[in-house]
């Protein structure tokens, strides 16, 4: 987890294990909930074919009071390649797309509420490879065409998951809306091994994903 405590405790380097990720040779995942965890290795033990699972999770979201599941949402459903925003949320008053992976949704989420942002989505990537395209399509689909869709991640932009993305879509993202990113500037280290500094560059970011700069 990016966690900002030093480089060898701050990224378990999601890009490698993306650059490696071709043929259907693995499965690479982030999950966000308790549910999403427990489908998911249910899902690898009961997958009659067998690929090497990647599991992307901090042990923040251990304790994190928004970061919990019902005991129906473990014994119903499935697996969620991408969880889309409140459905209660009018897509068409939605002016930006906030696309992320992992533990930063959280922040995101306290974020919007604090400043009460009906205009802002958040939709959460689970399984980034492989990467189910055809459902985070329709998980678009309801948004105007022309919004923008903007990657969020803690990283630095030459790590984590933004090139894997743009290399996949380019600068539109299902030829429809213009992809972005917001990210922390390319750097050799994954942290600056200092909180208060990590905290700060965090804040900025977040700030910058509602564009509070």
């Amino acid at each position: 987890g990016f966690e900002g405590q030093g480089p060898e405790h701050s990224s378990a380097r999601l890009e490698r294990f993306l650059s490696l990720a071709a043929d259907d040779n693995m499965q690479i995942v982030s999950p966000t909930t308790p549910a999403q965890m427990f489908h998911c290795l249910r899902r690898q033990v009961l997958c009659r074919w067998r690929k090497p699972l990647i599991v992307m999770t901090p042990k923040s979201l251990l304790r994190h009071p928004e970061a919990v599941s019902s005991l129906d949402d473990c014994g119903n459903g499935r697996f969620q390649y991408a969880i889309p925003d409140d459905p209660d949320r009018d897509p068409q008053a939605v002016k930006r797309i906030l696309l992320c992976t992992g533990k930063i949704y959280y922040e995101l989420i306290a974020e919007r509420e604090e400043w009460d942002r009906h205009d802002v989505a958040i939709v959460r990537i689970e399984q980034l490879y492989p990467l189910y395209e055809q459902g985070l399509d329709a998980i678009l689909a309801d948004y105007a065409e022309g919004t923008p869709a903007i990657w969020v991640q803690e990283e630095p932009e030459n790590m984590g998951a933004w090139r894997y993305l743009f290399c996949r879509f380019g600068e539109r993202l299902f030829g429809q809306f213009p992809l972005s990113c917001i990210c922390r500037d390319s750097s050799a280290s994954p942290a600056t091994g200092s909180a208060r500094s990590h905290r700060l560059e965090q804040d900025v970011l977040i700030a910058r994903a509602f564009q509070r700069e």
